[in-house]
């Protein structure tokens, strides 16, 4: 058996999302009973994306992938969204309710496709070609979406791709 009190020192935080100390059940319980009183309390739901470790979709009113749960977080009545995925997810519920209270618990949960497309980087490819016309995957910071001239899932990339404007060169962004 692996113990992690061996293997961080050389890895950091690297090794805490695979090892990660199980709690007992009764505590996993307890937290769950708890996280589900504040949730009735404060009108707030819980969206959970696929990646997420069991006992956190257990305590989520919805589990999916970001497009299903951006359609969730438009949807919803709550007044507070905890959004348990990664900054550009919370980012998207944020901009489809701009009145209620978004939050991350992770911040520093990231996305490395995300991170590849920074958007001062995008705005400077984009002054090298006014004709670009941007299109961006979902999975991408607001300040890239607020560059881009349409925003995609991969639902609907090709159809959208095939609508572009003929006359334009397509910048597809963040890949």
């Amino acid at each position: 058996m692996i113990d992690l009190a061996e293997v961080q020192p050389r890895t950091g935080n690297l090794t805490q999302p695979v090892f990660r100390a199980a709690r007992p059940a009764a505590q996993t319980e307890a937290l769950a009973s708890e996280i589900r009183a504040l949730k009735k309390q404060l009108n707030a739901v819980i969206l959970a994306h696929n990646y997420q470790v069991p006992e956190i979709q257990d305590v989520a009113d919805f589990v999916g992938d970001s497009l299903g749960l951006s359609q969730q977080a438009a949807s919803t009545a709550a007044d507070v969204i905890v959004f348990c995925g990664v900054h550009f997810m919370a980012e998207t519920a944020k901009i489809l309710n701009p009145g209620k209270l978004v939050l991350l618990p992770d911040l520093d949960a990231g996305c490395s496709l995300e991170a590849s497309c920074p958007a001062p980087k995008l705005a400077e490819l984009q002054a090298t070609n006014p004709n670009f016309y941007t299109i961006a995957y979902i999975n991408c910071s607001a300040a890239v979406k607020a560059l881009s001239d349409v925003i995609v899932t991969s639902g609907n990339a090709l159809k959208i791709v095939n609508a572009a404007p003929p006359d334009k060169d397509l910048l597809f962004v963040p890949d």
